[in-house]
């Protein structure tokens, strides 16, 4: 059997580009990405601002938490959107949820007001954030899948620099509400760009019972976690990222067992790489969260002003965009993608740990400006492995409804890492002792270890991906278990 694996491919077509064809429902779907990606960050520039202007001081933290939970809930019922309404109709659901929360944002008068705006956007935003990756699937050809899944990861990273920008040009020139309008119009545009651009597509079949159990622990868990993030104490942070890793356990329990689910059933079957895929991506996603404390360990550390030391938070992100689209142009290369995916995480980890040894108190500017490379190298670790192992989860399945599944499982378990990481990075910075330097040392040397350990999951994946395809996967274990052995 000739094995056309996701995660040791055939070379591919030599047009991997997006042609006038394909270009506009991609560019759309991005766009989806982008808003739930930029909102992570917006606020948090914002609500200095805002807190000063209608108050609600002691509910300050809560505006990213309600806005991370309520995008992972949203992720996970991407699927069954998809499954009744169809590609078009979910695009216009989630960008009207987005731009209503928005609105209510941009009109509210007390924090409590402003919180419900953001558990909407929150919603808006994770339903898009799904959307895209759910929607390659069936919106694109197979040979362009790891250049729409460059696109779509892409925007995460765009959404890291351009919302504390963004936040911060509105928050300085006092004019928070018009940053909250200026997405709501975004969101409309986009809504009524849908109904002229996006493909109609045909529905994913019976999305089959509401894995109620499911959701109602992946939501716990990222509950616990998000709010270990804002509360004080290093105890009581590592209480509730305990509380979560365990809500999170229970959840995989539940998962194995349960005829409803949020991820396919491959996810949990013994010699799939679809469990390794989606560990690779979220420890990938993992070591995003360390972005929001560099300009912390800038300032302190190096003297930065506030907004040099922003871009220089940024600077991760930068390379984790820019990395995606040479490591998409790989997939034409087969014996270079396995490689990629190892070389990933401990590109990251390798960059983080780098970092870690840079820090100095009162750094001189020469060695502030040697981060910048390094954390660019260490956001070009996700960028050069992100999109294969989206493409991964997304062809281990020729079921549309399951495929649909696993692909919007990808913006999940990014979610969801992202909102563990910002916690386990709160967590570090208490526990590394009253002064900076080693505040910023034990948080990255902490996230490099744990984000290297993908270079294990990636691993595994590959190899699985490779035991499958000799064995003849499709036929020892069916289809619908052993497209990611004969995949993308």
């Amino acid at each position: 059997m000739t094995s056309n694996n996701a995660l040791n491919p055939p070379a591919a077509p030599p047009d991997d580009r997006l042609g006038p064809e394909h270009r506009g429902p991609a560019l759309l779907m991005a766009a989806g990405v982008l808003v739930g990606a930029v909102n992570i960050y917006l606020a948090s520039s914002l609500l200095p601002t805002t807190v000063a202007d209608i108050g609600g001081e002691r509910l300050y933290a809560w505006g990213m938490t309600v806005y991370l939970v309520a995008m992972v809930v949203a992720t996970m019922l991407v699927s069954r959107l998809l499954a009744r309404r169809g590609a078009v109709r979910a695009y216009v659901a989630g960008f009207a949820c987005f731009l209503a929360g928005s609105l209510v944002c941009a009109v509210s008068p007390s924090m409590p007001v402003l919180l419900t705006g953001r558990l909407v956007q929150g919603l808006g935003g994770g339903l898009l954030s799904g959307l895209g990756f759910a929607v390659i699937r069936a919106a694109l050809p197979r040979r362009l899948w790891t250049r729409g899944n460059a696109l779509m990861s892409a925007m995460y990273g765009v959404g890291n620099l351009a919302g504390p920008a963004l936040g911060g040009l509105f928050a300085q020139s006092g004019s928070w509400r018009a940053a909250f309008v200026v997405m709501a119009v975004f969101a409309a545009v986009c809504a009524v760009a849908v109904l002229r651009v996006m493909p109609r597509l045909p529905h994913g079949g019976d999305p089959g019972r509401v894995p109620t159990g499911s959701l109602a622990l992946l939501t716990a868990a990222t509950a616990a976690v998000s709010i270990a993030g804002v509360v004080r104490g290093p105890w009581a942070r590592a209480a509730g990222v305990a509380g979560g890793l365990a809500l999170l356990v229970l959840f995989v329990v539940h998962e194995r067992r349960s005829p409803a689910r949020v991820f396919p059933a491959l996810t949990y079957r013994s010699g799939s790489p679809l469990g390794p895929v989606y560990l690779t991506l979220a420890l990938l996603s993992f070591g995003v969260a360390v972005e929001a404390f560099v300009p912390l360990f800038g300032q302190r550390l190096g003297g930065l002003e506030p907004l040099a030391a922003g871009f220089l938070g940024a600077a991760l992100s930068l390379g984790w965009s820019s990395a995606q689209f040479g490591g998409a142009s790989l997939a034409r290369r087969p014996e270079v993608v396995p490689r990629l995916l190892v070389a990933g995480p401990l590109l990251l980890g390798t960059g983080l740990a780098a970092l870690a040894l840079l820090q100095r108190a009162d750094a001189p500017l020469w060695l502030v400006a040697l981060w910048v490379p390094v954390l660019w190298a260490a956001g070009a670790g996700i960028g050069i492995a992100y999109p294969h192992l989206s493409v991964a989860a997304m062809a281990s399945t020729d079921d549309p409804a399951e495929g649909a599944r696993a692909a919007a499982g990808v913006a999940t378990v990014t979610s969801l890492a992202t909102a563990f990481g910002t916690a386990v990075a709160g967590v570090l910075v208490a526990v590394g002792g009253p002064q900076p330097l080693g505040q910023a040392r034990g948080t990255l040397l902490g996230f490099a270890v744990i984000c290297a350990a993908g270079a294990v999951s990636a691993r595994a994946a590959v190899a699985r991906g490779r035991a499958r395809a000799r064995s003849g996967g499709r036929a020892a274990a069916g289809a619908e278990d052993a497209q990611i052995a004969d995949g993308a």
